[in-house]
C-alpha cells in the first residue's frame, strides 16, 4: 500500500491526546466511607469498576477513529496492474474507404463509427486520429469535431502497415495504445503481429448486414457506326441480385439512354448506342448497397484530324490514300527527294513507303519525332539494304533485319491482344483468307508481334516509348510482291496505326493508379495545363515534349467526375476519373488479421478498459467508512454502557 500525501502521516502523532486525556481523567483523591454507609460503597465500587472499561473502550475507539481519519487523509492506494501505462499515447485508426459506405444495423458504418468516437471520449481526453487520407494529431473530441463529422470516404484503401508506419515515423520511441476502426475489407498487413505483442490494440469491426453489391466495372467504346458509337458497360454483381436493375447514360445532365440489366451470373456486358458526338457524361446504375461504384465518369473527344506525311512514290500510295481519307486525315504525299524536313514536327504520323535508301539526316530527325511522341510506319523496299534498314532500326531498339527470304508465306496469326487490334474483333478469328507475301526479310529482337507468318516469324511488329510508336511490316506491300492490298486486314491494321494517339475512344483514368496523358499543346517556358471541374482544380505533373505535353496525374484528383484540362482558360480536352473499384466486394473480410488483437464493440469499452487496467486503487474511501463505522461504535458504547 502507498499513500499520495504521506506527510500527512506525521499528524498520527495527535493519538497522543486522547491517551493524555485518558489518564487524567483516571487520577481521583482516595475517599474514606464510615460503617453506616458499607452497603453504598460496595455498590459505588462495582459502578467504578464497570466506568473504568467504558472508558477504555472509548479511548480504544477514538484512537482508531483518529488514525483512520488521518491515513484516510494520506489517501493510501494499490497500484494499478499496468501503471507504467497509463502515460501511453492513444492512437486511433479509423477506416474511411468505400466499404465503410455500408450500412450496418445503426446506419452507415463510417458514420456510425465518428458518432461513437465523439460520444464516447471525454472532451479533455488528447488522442490522434488517422484515417486513410486525413491525420489529426494530439488532438480532443471537441476540437475535431467539426471535421470529424465532415469525414468523406476515401478513394485511397485502409492500408494498415502505411498508417502505422506514419504513426511511427510522427511518434518515436513512444508507448501507445491503439483502437483499430475498420470492417477489414481487403485489408493486410505485415505489422499486426508484432504489434499486438508490443502494444494494447483493440480492435472494432463494424459490419454490413447488406453484403450483396453491384458495380460499374468499366465503359468503353466497342464500336464506332456511321452516326452512333456504341459502348459496352461491364458490371458485376456480388452476392445475390435477383431484380431487374435500372442502368441511365447521361451526357452532362441530359438523360440519353436507359435500359435495364439481370444478373443471371456474376458478371454481365451492356450495350448501349449513343449519338456520334463528343461527350462528356456518366453511366449510372441503382441499388441498394455502396453508391461509389454506382457512377462510371467517361469522355469522348471530339477525333481532330490527323497529319500524316506519305514518303513513297504516287503510284505506290494509292493504296494509303483510300485508307486515310480526308474526312479524318490531312494526308501530304511527296518521294523523298522533295521532302520538306521542316514540316514533319507538324505530323502526327510519316509513313516511309518502300523507300530505297533511308538517309541519315532523315533518320535522325524522325528519331526525335517519335521521342516526342510521334508515329511511324516502316514499309521496306525489296531493295532497301540490311544495313541500311539496321542503320535505322538501331536508333529505336533491338529490332533487326537479318536476311532476304525468297520463299512464299501466310500471314496467318493476328495478335488480337495488340492495342492495334482493340475492339477491332468481337471474336478471335482463325477461319479468314490468308495473304502471302513473296520476298520478305527475316527479321529478331525485341517488337511486339502485330501479324505473323506460318512459321511465327514477323510480318509487322511495333516498337514502343510509351508515347510514341514505331510500326515495321517486314515485306514490301505492292501488288507485284503481296496481296494484303486486297485482305480485309489491311483497313484496321494501317487506320488504327494512323489514328493510334487519336483514336475515338473513351478518355477515363483511375484515381491512385499515377496515370499519364499525352495532348497537343504549345506550352511557353512558364505556362502549365490544369485539371479542374466546378468543383475541384490541381496542376498535374507535366513535360513539355515539343508540341505536346506529358501529364502525369499521380494521386489526383481526390473525387471522381468528369474534369477538364485547361490552358490558361482554354478547355484543350475532357477528361474523367473514377474510383478503383477494389472496395466493391463486401465478403472479402481479412477475418484473421486481428486474430492477436482484443476484439469489442464499442469504444467506450475500450476507454473502461484502459482506464480499469491502469487506474490505482484508491482506498481513502475504505477508511472514512471505518472511521464513521467507529464514530457509531463511540456512540453505541456512550449510550450502552454503563
Amino acid at each position: 500500500m502507498q499513500f499520495k500525501h504521506p506527510e500527512i502521516l506525521y499528524f498520527l502523532f495527535l493519538l497522543v491526546i486522547p491517551i493524555l486525556v485518558h489518564l487524567f481523567q483516571l487520577r481521583r483523591f482516595k475517599k474514606e466511607y464510615f460503617t453506616n454507609v458499607k452497603l453504598l460503597r460496595q455498590l459505588q465500587q462495582q459502578t467504578r469498576k464497570s466506568s473504568t472499561i467504558k472508558k477504555w473502550l472509548l479511548l480504544v475507539t477514538r484512537l482508531i477513529l483518529l488514525a483512520l481519519l488521518i491515513l484516510a487523509f494520506a489517501q493510501p492506494f494499490f497500484n494499478a496492474k499496468e501503471a507504467k501505462n497509463k502515460d501511453n499515447e492513444l492512437i486511433v485508426l479509423l477506416d474511411n474507404s468505400f466499404s465503410m459506405q455500408a450500412k450496418g444495423s445503426r446506419g452507415e458504418l463510417l458514420k456510425r463509427s465518428v458518432q461513437e468516437l465523439l460520444e464516447s471520449f471525454p472532451e479533455n481526453q488528447t488522442f490522434s486520429l488517422i484515417t486513410n487520407d486525413v491525420v489529426f494529431w494530439d488532438i480532443d473530441s471537441k476540437t475535431i469535431q467539426s471535421e470529424l463529422q465532415k469525414l468523406d470516404y476515401s478513394a485511397l484503401p485502409f492500408e494498415l502497415d502505411y498508417l502505422l508506419t506514419q504513426v511511427d515515423s510522427k511518434k518515436p520511441n513512444t508507448k501507445k495504445d491503439y483502437i483499430i476502426i475498420s470492417d477489414a475489407i481487403g485489408t493486410n498487413s505485415k505489422k499486426m503481429e508484432s504489434l499486438s505483442k508490443e502494444n494494447d490494440v483493440y480492435f472494432i469491426n463494424p459490419k454490413a448486414e447488406n453484403k450483396n453489391n453491384i458495380s460499374i466495372e468499366k465503359v468503353s467504346l466497342s464500336q464506332v457506326l456511321d452516326a452512333f458509337y456504341e459502348i459496352k458497360i461491364d458490371l458485376k454483381s456480388y452476392g445475390e441480385t435477383t431484380e431487374a436493375i435500372p442502368v441511365a447514360v447521361y451526357n452532362k445532365e441530359a438523360l440519353i439512354a436507359k435500359s435495364q440489366v439481370t444478373f443471371d451470373r456474376i458478371e454481365k456486358e451492356l450495350k448501349i448506342n449513343i449519338p456520334k458526338a463528343a461527350f462528356h457524361g456518366k453511366v449510372t446504375l441503382q441499388d441498394n448497397s455502396l453508391q461509389y461504384d454506382n457512377d462510371f465518369y467517361f469522355s469522348i473527344s471530339q477525333p481532330k484530324k490527323q497529319n500524316v506525311i506519305i514518303i513513297g512514290t504516287n503510284e505506290k500510295n494509292k493504296f494509303l490514300n483510300k485508307i486515310l481519307t480526308e474526312n479524318e486525315f490531312v494526308v501530304t504525299n511527296t518521294e523523298l527527294a522533295q521532302l520538306n524536313y521542316n514540316a514533319i514536327e507538324d505530323q502526327q504520323t510519316i509513313i516511309l513507303n518502300e523507300v530505297a535508301e533511308i538517309p541519315q539526316a532523315l533518320t535522325t530527325t524522325l528519331l526525335s519525332f517519335y521521342n516526342k511522341g510521334g508515329n511511324i510506319i516502316l514499309i521496306p523496299s525489296q531493295e532497301n539494304s540490311i544495313q541500311n534498314l539496321n542503320s535505322f532500326c538501331k536508333n529505336f531498339g533491338s529490332f533487326q533485319f537479318s536476311n532476304k527470304n525468297e520463299t512464299e508465306k501466310q500471314i496467318t496469326k493476328i495478335s488480337f491482344n495488340h492495342p492495334l487490334y482493340k475492339n477491332v474483333f468481337e471474336k478471335n478469328v482463325t477461319n479468314f483468307q490468308y495473304p502471302k507475301v513473296n520476298q520478305s526479310f527475316t527479321t529478331s529482337g525485341n517488337g511486339l508481334p502485330i501479324l505473323q507468318f506460318e512459321d511465327k516469324t514477323n510480318f509487322a511488329a511495333s516498337i514502343s516509348n510509351k508515347i510514341g510508336n514505331l510500326y515495321i511490316f517486314t515485306a514490301s506491300i505492292n501488288k507485284q510482291n503481296s496481296n494484303f492490298q486486297n485482305s480485309p486486314l489491311i483497313v484496321p491494321t494501317f487506320y488504327n496505326m494512323a489514328q493510334a494517339k487519336n483514336s475515338s475512344k473513351t478518355n477515363t483514368f483511375t484515381i491512385g493508379e499515377n496515370e499519364t496523358l499525352i495532348i497537343d499543346a504549345i506550352l511557353s517556358k512558364d505556362e502549365v495545363v490544369s485539371v479542374s471541374n466546378i468543383e475541384n482544380s490541381f496542376i498535374p505533373q507535366q513535360q513539355i515534349v515539343n508540341t505536346k505535353v506529358k501529364l502525369a496525374f499521380g494521386d489526383y484528383p481526390v473525387k471522381s467526375g468528369n474534369y477538364n484540362v485547361k490552358q490558361a482558360e482554354n478547355t484543350i480536352q475532357e477528361i474523367s476519373f473514377n474510383y478503383p473499384r477494389t472496395e466493391s466486394d463486401l465478403s472479402n473480410i481479412n477475418a484473421t488479421l486481428f486474430d492477436n488483437t482484443t476484439t469489442v464493440n464499442n469504444v467506450e469499452t475500450v476507454l473502461n478498459d484502459l482506464q480499469s487496467k491502469r487506474t490505482d486503487t484508491a482506498l481513502w474511501k475504505w477508511f472514512i467508512i471505518g472511521t464513521l463505522l467507529f464514530l457509531l461504535i463511540e456512540l453505541l458504547i456512550q449510550k450502552f454502557v454503563k
